[in-house]
C-alpha cells in the first residue's frame, strides 16, 4: 500500500472502515460523520450527524454485506479527497442489487490522522432477472427504494 498516493491509501482505509461499520452497527457510524454533514441517500436529504445516523439506523434490514468491486479516490483543491465506490449489496445472503457510493473526505484538524464523512451520496441498482411482485416489494421496501418496473403479464 506504500506505493499509493497517500490519498489513496486513506481512502481505501477510510472506505474499509465505513462498510465494516455499516454492515455490523449502523450506529456507531456517528463517530465519521460531523454536524455539517451532508448525505443524500436515494434522492433523500439529511444534514447532521444526527439525522444521518437516525436515517441509516432506520433502515428496515438488520443484515446486509456489501461487497466492493472499484474505488477510486482522488486529492481535492480543498485538501480534501473525494472518493467513488461501486459494489454489490446483499441484503438476503444474495446479490440483490449493485451500489454506488460517492464520499467527500474531510480531514478533522482537531484529531491527529482523523477524517470525516463531510458529504456522501447513495444509490442503489436493482438486478432481479427472474422477477416476481412479491420478492421485487420486499427487496425495495428493505432498500428504502423507488423504482418504476415494467412487468410482462405472466412475468
Amino acid at each position: 500500500m506504500g506505493d499509493k498516493p497517500i490519498w489513496e491509501q486513506i481512502g481505501s482505509s477510510f472506505v474499509q472502515h465505513y462498510y465494516q461499520l455499516f454492515d455490523t452497527d449502523r450506529t456507531q457510524l456517528g463517530a465519521i460523520y460531523i454536524d455539517a454533514s451532508c448525505l443524500t441517500w436515494e434522492g433523500q436529504q439529511f444534514q447532521g450527524k444526527a439525522a444521518i445516523v437516525e436515517k441509516l439506523s432506520s433502515l428496515p434490514f438488520t443484515k446486509i454485506a456489501h461487497s466492493i468491486t472499484a474505488q477510486d479516490h482522488q486529492p481535492t483543491p480543498d485538501s480534501c479527497i473525494l472518493s467513488m465506490v461501486v459494489g454489490q449489496l446483499k441484503v438476503r445472503g444474495l446479490v440483490d442489487c449493485q451500489y454506488w457510493n460517492m464520499h467527500n473526505l474531510l480531514k478533522n484538524v482537531s484529531v491527529q490522522n482523523c477524517w470525516s464523512l463531510y458529504t456522501h451520496v447513495e444509490r442503489a441498482c436493482i438486478l432481479i432477472f427472474e422477477l416476481n411482485a412479491d420478492n421485487f416489494s420486499g427487496l425495495t421496501d428493505m432498500l428504502g427504494l423507488y423504482v418504476s418496473v415494467w412487468i410482462t403479464p405472466g412475468g
